[in-house]
C-alpha cells in the first residue's frame, strides 16, 4: 500500500505540471439528498461508471462518515482495508486509501459506525476538506456522496463542491426534506449551481410533477434556481442488482435505470443529443419527450 501511495504521489506532481500548462481543472460533484434510502449513493456510483466508460478518470468517495456503503453498491466486498476514518485520525494520508473499482473508477470508501468521525469538529472538517486537494491533478471528476441529512459535515461537502446534485423520489417526505436541503443551501450561497434528480418515478408525468414542485418553489421562494438533470424510472434490476453485490450500469447496461443514468450523464457532460446512439435516442425520446421545461 505503502509504494502505491508513493506512486499516486509522484503521479499527483506530474499531473500539476499539467494543469499547469492546459488549465484543465478536476471537477467536484456533490450528490446528496435531504432524505435517507432514496438511493442517492445507487445514482452516485452508477453515474460515476458511467463517466469512466466515456474515458474519464473518476473517482467516488463515501463521505457517508458514519453508514458507509459505496463499497456494497460498486462490488467491493469485502470493503477495502483502509477508509476515510484512517485518514481523519490522521494514520493515513487520502492518496493510501484510494482502492480500485468497476470500469476503472477509483474508490474511496466512508467508515460504518464510527461516531467520532461522523461528528468531525469544524477544524478536522476544514483540514480533511482542503487534504482532498492532493486528488485534483488525479482525476477529471469527483464523485462525493455524502449522508443524507443537513449536518455540518453534509453542508460542507455540498458547499465546497463545483456543482451539486440533490437527488429525492416522490414521496412527499422526500420533497419535503430536499426543499429543506435547497433552503440550507441558499441560506449558505445563492450562487451554487443545483440539479435535480427525481429517483423511481412510475411514470413521466409523476417526475415532472415533481421536479416542477421543487424547482418552481425553489425560484419563487429562496431564488435559487434549480436545473432539471432528469428522473430515474422504478426499475426491478436496480433493486436486483443491489442484492448482487454490483451495479447496475454494469451488470444490467440495457434496463430502465442505466438509460436514465445514460441521459443525465450526457447532461452533465453537455453531449448533444444527436450524439446519442440510436438505441438511446429512441428510449430518450419516449422517455424525455414532456420532460424539458
Amino acid at each position: 500500500m505503502a509504494d502505491q501511495a508513493e506512486r499516486l504521489r509522484e503521479l499527483v506532481r506530474q499531473k500539476q505540471q499539467v494543469v499547469t500548462e492546459d488549465n484543465s481543472k478536476c471537477k467536484i460533484i456533490t450528490v446528496t439528498s435531504g432524505k435517507g434510502g432514496v438511493g442517492k449513493t445507487n445514482i452516485a456510483s452508477n453515474l460515476a461508471i458511467s463517466f469512466s466508460m466515456l474515458g474519464q478518470r473518476v473517482l467516488i468517495m463515501d463521505a457517508d462518515l458514519g453508514l458507509s456503503n459505496v463499497n456494497i453498491i460498486t462490488g467491493l466486498i469485502p470493503p477495502p482495508k483502509y477508509n476515510l476514518s484512517h485518514v481523519i485520525s490522521g494514520e493515513k494520508d487520502i492518496l493510501e486509501v484510494i482502492a480500485h473499482g468497476p470500469c476503472g473508477i477509483k474508490v474511496i470508501t466512508g467508515a460504518v459506525g464510527v461516531t467520532k468521525v461522523a461528528n468531525m469538529g469544524t477544524k478536522k472538517r476544514t483540514d480533511f476538506i482542503e487534504s482532498l486537494d492532493s486528488l485534483l491533478p488525479l482525476f477529471d471528476l469527483i464523485f462525493i456522496d455524502t449522508s443524507a441529512g443537513l449536518s455540518e459535515n453534509v453542508l460542507s461537502f455540498v458547499l465546497s463542491a463545483d456543482e451539486v446534485i440533490l437527488v429525492t423520489t416522490p414521496e412527499p417526505t422526500a420533497i419535503t426534506d430536499a426543499y429543506g436541503m435547497i433552503k440550507a443551501i441558499a441560506a449558505k450561497n445563492e450562487a451554487i449551481k443545483v440539479g435535480l434528480v427525481v429517483n423511481r418515478i412510475q411514470n413521466i408525468i409523476e417526475g415532472k410533477k415533481v421536479s416542477d414542485k421543487i424547482v418552481n418553489i425553489a425560484e419563487q421562494f429562496l431564488g435559487l434556481k434549480i436545473e432539471r438533470l432528469g428522473y430515474i424510472m422504478e426499475d426491478a434490476l436496480v433493486r436486483k442488482a443491489v442484492s448482487e453485490q454490483a451495479p447496475f450500469f454494469v451488470t444490467y447496461p440495457n434496463c430502465k435505470a442505466a438509460s436514465c443514468i445514460s441521459h443525465i450523464r450526457n447532461k452533465l457532460a453537455e453531449i448533444p443529443e444527436e450524439n446519442y446512439s440510436d438505441n438511446e435516442k429512441g428510449f430518450f425520446s419516449r422517455l424525455f419527450q414532456r420532460f424539458q421545461s
